[in-house]
């Protein structure tokens, strides 16, 4: 399946002074034999910005960490909220010391490994379909996942005139945010166990699965060429201000109510070379962690004010208050369900089935932990060996 994985435009902002933009494109066509599609919420475009150097804080009691910068990609909606509160709020500046951070927003999950490949970014909060694609797709070569950031914050929203029930669904029109990404692989499996056939290249069948950019989806579903949508928020509750109404949520389809919708990531390279910063901004995530859920409130103003300064507009409170409340922001990377999520792309037939071996390596994030009296996470046996 052909997928624009392109890298469009990017500005620097250095001190927030003179802004600087520039435009490229590609064009990579990934197949079922090894690749899934982004997860996220925006356009596919990206921001470069350039972060300052605060003085030497918390990290390794002040001692000067082996790197003079970490650039650390993320996207600007709620799932990755960690980041957003993490450098609104200075935690994860503080625990880099003199270390700098460099900042690059991505609204799509190629294209940021893309930038994890080519050493543009050495760190990066990303969605699970991304991460097992950059893994496979590299023989296991390019990263590892080294921590969780968010469970949840997914919902199937429908026009209750058209859709009363999940029994409901046949001959409906049902958007997914991209082919092959995380929702879309949660909607195939979901209807696939409710016994409708659906296609999964086509998305034609019993439903028909829109495969729909985010941003547009609103407008579809005011213009009717939808009946609904298994999305991410927020466009889940941007939806419902409009009249939809949420038929399910996908947390209610996994155990505990949990499913990995954030990862953390690094580059081999740089995990080799700079263990020290990785460990500091292991240590800034899951302090920012404990900052959300001690400061909710706080913490979602947070997030929304960088969704602001990065996206150029604020959510409004309809939409940003039942959206936050609906993500669960934690450390523990949930890696069982990723090797779910990678088994229900490969019997949607979207996806071969993948050797995921290895792709965690969480010996920073428990010895983090274990230094603030945190039991361990698990890796599923999935870690580095």
């Amino acid at each position: 399946m052909a997928v624009n994985t392109g890298f469009p435009h990017t500005s620097e902002r250095p001190n927030g002074g003179r802004i600087r933009r520039a435009a490229a494109a590609a064009a990579a066509v990934i197949t079922a034999a090894g690749l899934l599609s982004a997860c996220g919420y925006g356009s596919k475009s990206e921001d470069t910005k350039a972060g300052t150097p605060a003085p030497a804080g918390s990290s390794a009691a002040g001692a000067k960490l082996s790197a003079d910068t970490v650039r650390i990609g993320y996207f600007a909606n709620l799932t990755h909220g960690t980041p957003l509160v993490g450098l609104q709020e200075g935690i994860l500046q503080k625990e880099l010391g003199a270390t700098g951070i460099k900042t690059q927003v991505f609204n799509a999950g190629p294209a940021e490994i893309e930038a994890l490949n080519a050493g543009s970014i050495d760190i990066g909060w990303i969605g699970p379909s991304p991460a097992i694609n950059g893994y496979t797709k590299s023989e296991g070569k390019s990263l590892k996942i080294i921590s969780g950031s968010a469970s949840g914050g997914v919902k199937l929203v429908v026009n209750p005139d058209k859709v009363t029930s999940l029994d409901d669904l046949k001959g409906k029109k049902i958007a997914t945010p991209q082919l092959g990404n995380t929702q879309d692989v949660a909607l195939l499996n979901y209807l696939a166990g409710k016994g409708y056939k659906v296609d999964a290249q086509s998305g034609a069948g019993d439903v028909s699965v829109v495969r729909s950019d985010n941003k547009v989806t609103p407008d579809a579903y005011k213009q009717g060429s939808i009946d609904g949508a298994w999305v991410p928020e927020p466009t889940a509750s941007k939806l419902v201000t409009l009249g939809a109404k949420v038929l399910l949520n996908e947390k209610d389809v996994w155990p505990d109510k949990k499913f990995v919708i954030t990862n953390i990531i690094v580059s081999q390279k740089f995990l080799t070379e700079h263990p020290d910063v990785v460990e500091a901004v292991l240590r800034g995530s899951v302090n920012t962690n404990a900052f959300i859920k001690a400061n909710p409130d706080k913490a979602k103003a947070d997030a929304n004010e960088a969704i602001k300064k990065e996206a150029g507009n604020a959510l409004e409170p309809a939409v940003l208050d039942p959206a936050w409340q609906d993500i669960d922001f934690l450390d523990d990377p949930l890696a069982a369900t990723l090797q779910a999520e990678a088994d229900h792309a490969v019997t949607a037939g979207l996806l071969k089935k993948p050797n995921l071996n290895g792709i965690y390596d969480l010996t920073l994030l428990n010895k983090v932990l274990a230094a603030q009296g945190h039991g361990p996470v698990a890796d599923a046996g999935l870690g580095t060996k």
